[in-house]
């Protein structure tokens, strides 16, 4: 044998990998469709290790360990069998994901009813705070001086060809020629276009993305110097607040709900300065709105100047229209 390419030795070409017709398309339907007629994990995965014993050949085509003198093709070969093998398997099998997200929400309900020692709470809480710490040290460094922003709420969900998504890009680059910079959750969705109109204006793009396991992740049109990554949504939410001098909010979920009632709490309660919140897309917000009128004002939850707080607007040129009249109003320029 001779040292090859990546240090590996080189051997003789390994023979190419037969596949019956039984061995993986079908063989993975009937273990898909074990997986709907089982009723515990346990009963699934003893039919699964049933399944896998019975089917040597393939078995050892899924063997993943990388023997110290194998070929480098033929392993990355044996790889990518073992995760398409993967992939279809998990798939398949909606059975395994769903029980594992029941699982870990039970077990997360029955770790909050733990009773935990000193050195338990020493262990978890207490090295938690400094993690809290380093998000917000990195928050404050990062951003401390990119003001003037307006930060974009929306959904993550949003698609690129949705009026929603076409109308956040619009809006973010009308702020950047205006003189704001963009802050978004980082995120696909209403996020991403509002990173995208401000990186196709040369503006300020800020990513505060959030670790989720699912949905999440960072869009391409943040600037590098300005992507932060967190693990605690209240950071995250700091964040946000802390460093925007407006907040435009279109169509969104709970987490879009989240963040314009934190905004409105903390304006209403004298905590930041009333800095001006714009709603848009009056169909979509209009049913909110008026809950809040007949619900929270009949009920004297709110005062009536607190529906000042807001404002509710159609497009793109209004949206960006109330920002400049808020800094107009008290004679500031977005870039002071």
């Amino acid at each position: 044998m001779e040292a090859g390419i990546f240090g590996f030795a080189q051997q003789k070409p390994q023979p190419e990998i037969q596949e019956s017709p039984l061995s993986v398309a079908n063989c993975l339907d009937s273990v898909s469709s074990s997986a709907n007629n089982c009723c515990t994990k346990r009963d699934f995965s003893a039919k699964f290790k049933r399944y896998l014993i019975s089917r040597k050949s393939t078995c050892k085509q899924t063997g993943m360990i990388l023997k110290p003198l194998e070929s480098p093709v033929f392993f990355l070969r044996r790889f990518w069998f073992t995760i398409s093998v993967c992939h279809r398997f998990l798939t398949k099998s909606k059975y395994v994901m769903s029980n594992l997200e029941d699982k870990q929400q039970e077990d997360k309900i029955r770790k909050a009813f733990k009773e935990r020692d000193w050195s338990g709470i020493k262990s978890a809480d207490s090295w938690a705070i400094f993690k809290v710490m380093s998000e917000f040290v990195e928050g404050f460094e990062k951003l401390a001086k990119i003001v003037p922003c307006v930060s974009i709420f929306g959904s993550a969900r949003t698609p690129r060809d949705h009026s929603h998504y076409k109308m956040a890009e619009d809006i973010a680059a009308k702020l950047v020629r205006h003189g704001y910079g963009v802050i978004t959750g980082g995120g696909p969705g209403i996020m991403e276009a509002g990173n995208k109109g401000a990186h196709s204006e040369g503006g300020k793009s800020v990513g505060l993305n959030i670790v989720l396991p699912f949905e999440q992740f960072n869009n391409i049109y943040i600037d590098r110097d300005k992507l932060i990554t967190f693990d605690y949504f209240f950071v995250r939410k700091v964040m946000f607040i802390r460093y925007s001098q407006g907040f435009v909010v279109l169509p969104g979920g709970f987490g879009t709900m989240d963040e314009l009632f934190e905004a409105l709490t903390l304006i209403q309660t004298n905590k930041i300065g009333r800095f001006p919140i714009v709603l848009v897309g009056k169909d979509y917000w209009e049913g909110l709105v008026d809950w809040i009128k007949k619900t929270l004002l009949s009920h004297k939850y709110i005062n009536e100047e607190d529906l000042d707080l807001f404002s509710v607007v159609e497009d793109a040129t209004e949206a960006v229209r109330v920002i400049d009249d808020f800094y107009s109003k008290y004679l500031l320029s977005p870039n002071f």
